[in-house]
């Protein structure tokens, strides 16, 4: 049996595009749950924030390149805007 729950960040939840993806890709979703929260908060508020849909995709199969090669946030991001709110 696949394992579903996916660990959301601080302040956003997974969107189900990147979701699915986590889902279906073992290795992938390892280290996402290793990341710490205000990690996976930083690569959902990266990818939400694309404009268009050809972006977003780019942008999880980068974020799935990255967590393989051991990158804990994305780079050149910078940061989540939200993140203040975590502390509040």
């Amino acid at each position: 049996m696949k394992k579903t729950a996916i660990r959301s960040g601080v302040v956003h939840t997974v969107p189900s595009d990147m979701r699915q993806t986590l889902i279906s890709n073992i290795a992938v979703r390892e280290m996402w749950e290793d990341i710490t929260p205000l990690a996976r908060n930083e690569w959902i508020c990266w990818i939400k924030s694309a404009k268009k849909i050809e972006t977003r995709d780019r942008r999880i199969r980068i974020m799935c390149e990255k967590l393989l090669r051991g990158d804990r946030r994305p780079c050149c991001f910078a940061g989540c805007t939200h993140r203040d709110k975590t502390t509040s």
